[in-house]
């Protein structure tokens, strides 16, 4: 069985979450649609993803009790199926659901994609519910054991039975009709109950019969690396860690998360590292902020991300970018690696600095990541065998950040690197 779509390169874009928690609206994802389309679509940034609840009212409105309202009213058609609430989203009013914002992406040359939750939701269960296609009922094919611990708005499907499968095609049915392009299904990935598994399966099921190609991403994380033939032949992403947020805490665990999963790594399937929590976040949260990460720590971020080559996905909000995090997310040497490089893997790792190496598909040319892990700067010796290298003598490196080029004399290389930065050399051996 192949993927939904055959993705040759990692998918690259923007996501509300980080900056709107479940608040966005309409007008805020056109305006971050907009600076995408003038200052980020020609590096390769292309979708626009509208991150969890766009279907319920009041969303945001009770933060200091709930993330997600238990029990809050949502928009939901005849045939139990989510559409956008039409206060914060009023184009989709009439029936029109996430057309009209679709057709507004589209025409700006982006991709759109949307956010789901496994199942179905709970008040059609309480209702019974139509479904379309099926003379089953919601309650029918709802497991009532099945609630993602962290939001209450689903039961999961029970696989299997008459009407789960029909379900979940006439969801896929209706996004291929708005104009969806990629999805991102949530409280799935790490099959935190018995039938996610099965429902990874009816979700490629279906997006293969909707006729419209479509990315499947799956979360959160951390995925099992036991699984990772099911996450590759059913989805085209699946996330690797939890939540990601601006904290050197969450992101020195990275390393050894990018080790476990560089294997698994090709054409149409990418393990995800999960949102860049850059420029202003936290908004929706209650804490606006600029990230909290330091520029070293950013640059060290991108390296990882782009030398592994995982899907990248903005968190900050885009009209507020600066011009240093926009320059971090448009330089065409590092994401590069994405389109042009393969074989990334680590080379060493300890307490104090990392070694990730791999090349490109075409030229030879080599990328050697140096990383320091510690919070001081610190020289870093690096053997020419460790690279594959009898000597680093007479090579002459490009550092892709900054754009210098040395020439080596010597025949293993020292490189010093501030607290928590990163370098990334090419070079042709």
């Amino acid at each position: 069985m192949k993927n939904q779509i055959m993705l040759q390169t990692p998918p690259m874009g923007w996501n509300s979450y980080d900056y709107y928690d479940t608040t966005v609206n309409e007008d805020q994802i056109k305006a971050n649609a907009d600076y995408m389309a003038a200052h980020l679509k020609d590096f390769g940034w292309e979708y626009i993803v509208v991150d969890i609840q766009w279907y319920a009212y009041g969303a945001g409105t009770r933060r200091d009790k709930y993330q997600y309202i238990p029990f809050g009213k949502v928009e939901i058609d005849e045939y139990s199926r989510l559409i956008p609430c039409s206060e914060r989203f009023p184009s989709s009013a009439g029936g029109n659901g996430f057309a009209p914002l679709a057709h507004y992406i589209h025409k700006l040359g982006l991709k759109f994609g949307i956010h789901i939750m496994r199942g179905i939701p709970r008040i059609a269960a309480h209702t019974h519910g139509k479904l379309m296609g099926t003379d089953k009922t919601a309650n029918e094919i709802a497991d009532p054991g099945s609630v993602c611990s962290w939001n209450p708005d689903m039961y999961g499907v029970i696989p299997g039975v008459e009407g789960a499968q029909e379900y979940y095609d006439s969801i896929i049915e209706l996004y291929a009709i708005w104009g969806v392009d990629f999805i991102k299904c949530d409280d799935i990935c790490r099959m935190d109950v018995p039938s996610a598994k099965q429902e990874i399966v009816m979700l490629h099921k279906a997006i293969k019969k909707c006729g419209r190609p479509m990315v499947l991403s799956l979360s959160p994380g951390p995925a099992l690396i036991h699984e990772s033939w099911h996450y590759s032949t059913y989805a085209n992403m699946w996330r690797i860690t939890d939540d990601f947020w601006d904290d050197w805490k969450y992101l020195l665990p990275m390393f050894e998360r990018c080790e476990i999963w560089q294997n698994h790594v090709s054409e149409g399937n990418y393990p995800d590292c999960d949102m860049l929590p850059v420029g202003m976040i936290g908004k929706g949260f209650g804490q606006e902020r600029p990230t909290r990460f330091t520029r070293e720590e950013q640059i060290t971020m991108m390296s990882l991300w782009c030398m592994f080559r995982s899907p990248l996905m903005i968190g900050g909000e885009l009209t507020l970018l600066d011009d240093w995090t926009l320059k971090l997310l448009t330089n065409k040497a590092v994401l590069k690696l994405l389109t042009d490089s393969e074989g990334a893997r680590q080379l060493w790792r300890d307490d104090h600095h990392c070694l990730w190496l791999s090349h490109d598909k075409t030229d030879g040319t080599q990328y050697l990541a140096v990383f320091n892990l510690s919070n001081v700067e610190r020289p870093i010796l690096i053997e020419a065998d460790m690279a594959g290298l009898s000597s680093f003598c007479g090579l002459t490196l490009t550092e892709l950040w900054t754009g210098n080029s040395k020439s080596l004399e010597e025949k293993d290389m020292s490189v010093t690197l501030p607290g928590h930065g990163a370098a990334i050399y090419q070079y042709n051996p």
